[in-house]
């Protein structure tokens, strides 16, 4: 029961590649969350309860059903 918040708040319910970030927005997960994105520096996004943001460290491999975005923390709703 504590995992599907936490790992549907890793989920967009949409097909969001590197290029269509946008610096200080923020992005709603599928669990009803947001999330917040950084580009200034390096590329990151927190969690509303993340002390610090995670790093965005591989972006954009395509799988059947979206694009993936690979992060170095666990988000955290």
């Amino acid at each position: 029961d504590a995992l599907t918040p936490i790992l549907t708040y890793h989920v967009i319910g949409a097909r969001v590649f590197s290029s269509d970030l946008v610096n200080n927005s923020d992005v709603p997960t599928v669990n009803g969350g947001t999330l917040r994105i950084t580009l200034t520096g390096s590329p990151k996004v927190k969690g509303k309860t993340n002390a610090t943001a995670s790093n965005i460290i591989i972006t954009d491999i395509l799988a059947t059903n979206g694009v993936v975005h690979v992060i170095d923390q666990v988000l955290l709703p």
